[in-house]
């Protein structure tokens, strides 16, 4: 089964690093990934789009995502300018860092068929982190909404990735927001 996963948020904010993560970690689990960007010539707080595939078969597809399965809202203020649900396969699901319930956040972005799955990333990082780098909460909150990795394979690409005490830090902000994300 293919699962195609659109990330939002901004220049700077570690999207592209994320979609990146969760296919690592995908392909650790024995799966088949693509994780790409999507910019142009923006500079840092520029809207920003990463791509994740990850499927049980050879992907053959190889174009942006136009109709995502997951939507990931890393950076809340966008869904002011973009309209994150475009093309968001029915019955799908969207992982947003808001301080919102589901319940606000699916009434506002008037998604009713979608699930909605809420976190407050920024408060995580800020506890954790003591800086408000709050990407790697996010996939926390989507392995919760829909269990894509193993928390296993998710925490050892983040520590290798950020080795040390940083990495350490990152898989604590994972697990806190896997246990506070909320959905409905």
């Amino acid at each position: 089964m293919l699962v195609e996963v659109r990330w939002h948020g901004r220049g700077g904010q570690g999207v592209v690093t994320v979609s990146r993560l969760l296919a690592y970690a995908a392909l650790l689990d024995g799966k088949y990934v693509q994780a790409f960007p999507e910019f142009g010539p923006e500079r840092r707080g520029a809207p920003v789009t990463g791509y994740t595939r990850i499927s049980d078969e050879p992907i053959r597809i190889h174009s942006y995502i136009y109709n995502p399965d997951i939507v990931v809202v890393v950076d809340p203020t966008i869904m002011g300018s973009i309209d994150v649900t475009k093309g968001l396969a029915e019955n799908g699901i969207i992982v947003a860092n808001t301080e919102k319930s589901p319940e606000e956040l699916k009434s506002q972005l008037e998604a009713e068929k979608a699930k909605v799955y809420t976190v407050n990333a920024v408060r995580i990082a800020l506890d954790i982190l003591g800086r408000p780098i709050y990407n790697t909460a996010m996939l926390g909150a989507l392995i919760k909404a829909s269990p894509l990795v193993t928390l296993d394979s998710l925490s050892r690409v983040v520590k290798e990735r950020f080795p040390g005490a940083v990495g350490e830090k990152n898989v604590a902000v994972i697990k806190r927001a896997y246990e506070e994300a909320k959905g409905v």
